[in-house]
């Protein structure tokens, strides 16, 4: 939509609630509405409050873009929450898991004219959809539901997503973070499994799958902005 002269996009969370709000953060604008209001409705309250919108929109600092990771002869890479040094290697294409020794080592074992990047990333992907269907299982074992489709994710803005038609998909990136955050992710996940929506209910499912789920939220939020950009 166009306020004061300047388009605005925003992002719509409908949740149990009785008035309508506005957010404004590194994301942009998000506006929480109640079940039953309309679209008309909900554009003709962000037009009520444009000039705010437009001013905070305006006063937000701009986002701090890390630099993309280079994978490089002893380059450390964030896995499972502990640091891997990477070792370039020749061989045919395959990424080598070197758990002993003194560090952990991650090999990217590459043929000639072979791209590092690429090959990291389909290791770490690889790694990261063995762990997260894993998980899933083990959480839905715990509410009685049976395990979904479960795949990967690079949306832009969102750990996880849960679908009855395309099932459970997680961010590939989470495979970074401690096993602790991946799995408040899978809980939320999963708990949508029974509640789609974001209802009282469904925060008494995820506090039952993962007690301090308010903890995780926001140490997930602060480990997000540091993860590296492949």
């Amino acid at each position: 939509m166009v306020l004061q002269g300047q388009r605005v996009a925003y992002t719509l969370k409908r949740s149990v609630r009785k008035t309508l709000g506005l957010r404004i953060d590194q994301r942009g604008l998000t506006v929480g509405v109640p079940v039953r209001v309309g679209l008309h409705d909900v554009e003709a309250f962000i037009r009520s409050h444009a000039a705010w919108v437009v001013e905070k929109l305006h006063a937000r600092p701009a986002p701090v873009v890390p630099p993309v990771f280079e994978p490089a002869e002893g380059a450390i890479i964030p896995f499972l929450g502990e640091a891997w040094h990477l070792r370039i290697g020749r061989g045919n294409n395959r990424v080598l898991w070197h758990e002993s020794g003194p560090e952990p080592v991650l090999e990217l074992a590459l043929r000639a004219g072979g791209d590092a990047r690429l090959l990291l990333l389909r290791g770490l992907q690889q790694k990261g959809l063995e762990l997260f269907r894993n998980r899933v299982e083990a959480f839905c074992l715990r509410i009685g539901r049976p395990l979904p489709a479960v795949g990967l994710s690079s949306a832009r803005t969102r750990w996880g997503s849960c679908s009855t038609r395309s099932g459970i998909r997680l961010h590939w990136r989470l495979i970074h973070l401690p096993l602790g955050l991946i799995d408040y992710v899978v809980a939320h996940e999963v708990a949508h499994l029974v509640e789609m929506n974001h209802s009282p209910r469904f925060w008494s499912v995820v506090e039952s799958l993962y007690p301090d789920y308010s903890a995780a939220r926001k140490a997930l939020r602060q480990a997000g902005a540091s993860l590296p950009h492949i």
